[in-house]
């Protein structure tokens, strides 16, 4: 691995448990939502108090945090928004992400020495424009995910040395050019560009003549359905070395709005991933398969590189329905460390029962099977399943736990 950078690993947050599991699991950053000029609304974001906790664990474990702030702004924004970034430049916030040039502007006047990132909504798609946010302040841009691994590599060959490259490599796809899309605008009134997103990209399409309503006509490619704008999801965790050779040193898993459980499984997968090339390359050939088959157990729907080795095809998108793949339930989260008699507290999150074979996800080291033989409930009593959701339980592994170790089961629904 001689010259070649170790990229860091970017996971997503949309709130401070998942920030946390991002972290203990293996990211070397995250990148959050504050309560206001995020394209994320719905996630459950950050207000001033959780912000400063989650930039405080972060800098004790060795990450940093990055506050997006990339909506497209029209002038009613604007007002706080200089408050704003003062206010998580002094929370300690170690860079933001913008897409909009006045908020940039804004940014760079009210917390000068706030990092600042371009956010892949300004359609980062050449070097001239990358070199120009650089002239600008930009320390990073994220690339337009319409780019091929050719046109990335000849952006950093053509920008300056201390500029840097971050690339979207796994999760949900866009069917707009870098994500500027009206389409939720226009069906359902909530603004894409401002954090709103109905994600009508998902819908089932069927075409009605005017003189004839209430008769649906289908939308058909070639009799295979018609979901017309569903792409699969994108995963390039056995390219990684492709992606370091054309310079990318920030690899961004999409999901704000995915579960814990999502989060930990991915980021956990490719850190080991990243890990494996940089100590021997040979090994990471070798284990491609495991990563594979780790991020497969996040719900997800099928794999695509995307534009990253040429324009995509029909085959890069799902005709036939909108549903992910799900072969495993997240069925619990461990809660603090298991006693010298193997108990630990945990809280549920999918049904499970005594009987149930699971495996349990450390945050580090390898995953175990188990057959759960003991349920306690809060009183200390013995109960054969446990079916409320977030119920504190009690149970007995067969290994020792740490808070935040993770719980699922094989379900085969797909």
């Amino acid at each position: 691995m001689q010259n070649k950078i170790k990229p860091e690993l970017l996971a997503p947050a949309g709130d401070l448990e998942k920030l946390k599991i991002a972290i203990l699991y293996g990211a070397d950053a995250v990148y959050i939502g504050g309560e206001a000029y995020s394209l994320r609304a719905k996630a459950k974001n950050f207000d001033k108090e959780k912000m400063a906790e989650g930039i405080r664990f972060a800098h004790e474990h060795g990450a940093k945090v990055y506050v997006t702030a990339n909506i497209y702004a029209h002038n009613a924004d604007f007002e706080g928004m200089a408050e704003y970034f003062k206010e998580i430049a002094e929370l300690g916030a170690d860079a933001v992400l913008v897409s909009d040039l006045g908020v940039f502007s804004v940014a760079k006047e009210a917390a000068p020495n706030l990092e600042i990132h371009v956010s892949t909504q300004a359609n980062n798609t050449n070097y001239q424009s990358a070199k120009m946010w650089y002239q600008l302040g930009a320390r990073r841009v994220v690339v337009a995910r319409e780019l091929s691994m050719k046109e990335i590599k000849e952006i950093r060959e053509k920008i300056p040395e201390d500029m840097e490259i971050e690339a979207f490599v796994h999760g949900a796809m866009c069917i707009s050019y870098s994500g500027r899309c009206l389409l939720s605008n226009y069906l359902s009134g909530r603004d894409a560009n401002k954090g709103a997103c109905a994600h009508p990209c998902r819908w089932k399409y069927h075409l009605v003549e005017e003189t004839r309503p209430g008769e649906y006509m289908p939308v058909e490619e070639n009799e295979r359905g018609t979901y017309i704008y569903n792409s699969k999801d994108l995963c390039m965790i056995d390219h990684i070395p492709d992606l370091v050779d054309a310079g990318v040193v920030s690899l961004k898993i999409e999901g704000r709005m995915k579960t814990p459980f999502y989060v930990g499984t991915v980021i956990k997968a490719y850190r080991q991933a990243i890990d494996d090339y940089f100590t021997d390359s040979a090994l990471y050939e070798k284990n491609l398969p495991i990563y594979m088959e780790e991020v497969s157990k996040a719900s997800h729907r099928e794999y695509t590189t995307a534009f990253y080795y040429g324009k995509p095809d029909g085959n890069q998108q799902v005709y036939t329905n909108n549903s992910y793949i799900r072969d495993y339930d997240f069925i619990g989260m461990v809660q603090q460390d298991s006693d010298a008699q193997g108990y630990a507290w945990i809280e549920q999150r999918n049904k499970f029962s005594v009987g149930d074979e699971i495996e349990v996800m450390p945050a580090k080291g390898k995953s175990f099977s188990m057959v759960v033989t003991e349920i306690l409930n809060e009183a200390g009593e013995a109960v054969s399943a446990a079916p409320h959701p977030q119920e504190k339980l009690k149970m007995k592994f067969s290994q020792p736990v740490k808070a935040f170790d993770m719980m699922r089961k094989f379900t085969s629904n797909t």
